[in-house]
């Protein structure tokens, strides 16, 4: 691999972890619990489950863009499929947590700005 495209990779998953490190910060600052971060599933990975305040165990997609508008549109449909599906077998295998119910999130990120919390961003078909 050319040194050039490993250290691209490497600053983005530093973004990344660093990104979903402030959006965790910011859903407790806001009651939530998290329950899992970058929790891996057969079908894919979740950045954040968090349970919200007397809700719904809520999967929350991090986007760090340069505008917050546009990492919020950047979940398209294919990726909000894989995210349901490993949210599905994430519940699977905790009973207790399914009864509380579902809800698909995505926190943006940008600079010099508060992060945005887009609640309920989507509903998958099958779940």
């Amino acid at each position: 691999m050319a040194p050039k495209i490993k250290e691209d990779r490497q600053t983005a998953h530093q973004r990344g972890h660093t990104s979903e490190t402030l959006a965790a910060l910011w859903l407790r600052l806001k009651g939530y619990r998290i329950l899992a971060r970058r929790q891996k599933t057969h079908a894919g990975e979740i950045d954040l489950v968090a349970a919200a305040p007397l809700g719904p165990v809520c999967f929350v997609e991090v986007k760090a863009r340069k505008l917050a508008r546009t990492a919020a549109e950047s979940v398209g449909p294919g990726q909000q499929t894989r995210i349901a599906r490993a949210a599905s077998l994430y519940l699977a295998s905790r009973p207790g947590l399914a009864r509380r119910g579902a809800r698909f999130d995505i926190i943006a990120i940008a600079p010099r700005s508060l992060s945005v919390h887009h609640r309920d961003v989507w509903r998958p078909e099958r779940f």
